[in-house]
């Protein structure tokens, strides 16, 4: 149970987040702030938030959790402002979809509160936007990734996931988490951020259905392609990062996008069921694509 709930940005995204959790019993009080007073307004008349707040400062004021849902280009001024007013205990998410860029941002603007953030990328959405459009069911049964940075305390993350699945929503983080489990080595970490679709969470069948449902809407939803977009290049990019650290210097985008490929490949196989392989299978010819590749960049 949270005392407060401080959501900055009080649209589709951020309104459905405080109606789940009141839904939930999670939260005793919603404060919300948008730089439109009429969203603010409507949202409280809507029951989304309880008090409506002159400023992000003041709506995070009290806060234990802090939800940032504005449009990315806002991120820097909002971080900036937050970073005074963040507190000890105090949980920070937000739910842009492009994580490089925010994580970026928060490294930058939050500084010595960095590890109270805890970045969260939804793979959910709606045709419709604003906060008119508000649904406490928008994220239940939504693939939710966490990108934790190095930084993030420990006890929060497990906050940030406990609440996400609390409204029904089926957290990732086993990429992020299988890397930083293995060995410190360049290679295994290589290996263990492959290897990892192979093996639930990631591979299994309800989320191959809530992939394939979503990349049903990438030719007549253009925020949907995007959004499919961006999660594809946040992926390379991380892929591309763990090989530069095993041979610096060099252009991994091609050998990224191999790799990633045959990853994609085994992972459908094993999420459909009855695949001709087994998931250490798949594990090996990683490593044998990776063995072979290596030398070569």
């Amino acid at each position: 149970m949270f005392n407060q709930l401080g959501v900055i940005g009080c649209g589709l995204m951020g309104g459905s987040f405080a109606l789940a959790l009141k839904r939930a019993g999670l939260v005793k009080q919603v404060v919300g702030y948008s730089k439109s007073p009429s969203t603010t307004e409507l949202a409280k008349r809507m029951g989304v938030i309880d008090v409506a707040a002159e400023s992000a400062l003041l709506a995070i004021s009290g806060s234990d959790l802090v939800l940032v849902a504005v449009p990315v280009a806002a991120t820097e001024a909002t971080f900036n402002t937050l970073r005074h007013g963040i507190k000890d205990g105090m949980l920070v998410m937000d739910v842009g979809s492009t994580k490089r860029d925010i994580v970026d941002t928060a490294r930058r603007v939050l500084r010595e509160k960095v590890g109270h953030f805890v970045p969260a990328h939804p793979i959910a959405g709606s045709e419709q936007s604003g906060v008119a459009h508000a649904d406490a069911t928008l994220y239940a049964n939504r693939q939710v990734i966490l990108t934790p940075l190095t930084q993030t305390q420990p006890e929060l993350l497990q906050k940030a996931t406990d609440v996400w699945t609390a409204i029904g929503a089926q957290v990732q983080a086993a990429l992020n988490d299988a890397v930083e489990a293995a060995d410190p080595t360049p290679e295994a970490r290589l290996i263990a951020y492959l290897t990892a679709s192979f093996a639930p969470p990631i591979a299994d069948a309800d989320l191959l259905s809530t992939w394939l449902a979503f990349w049903s809407l990438t030719r007549t939803d253009a925020k949907i392609a995007h959004l499919h977009d961006e999660i594809y290049a946040e992926n390379r990019i991380t892929l591309e990062r763990l090989l530069d650290a095993h041979a610096p210097g060099s252009d991994h985008r091609l050998t990224a996008i191999a790799l990633t490929a045959l990853v994609d490949g085994l992972w459908l196989e094993l999420s459909l069921g009855n695949a001709p392989f087994t998931p250490d299978e798949a594990t090996a010819l990683a490593a044998r694509w990776l063995a072979a590749l290596l030398p070569r960049i």
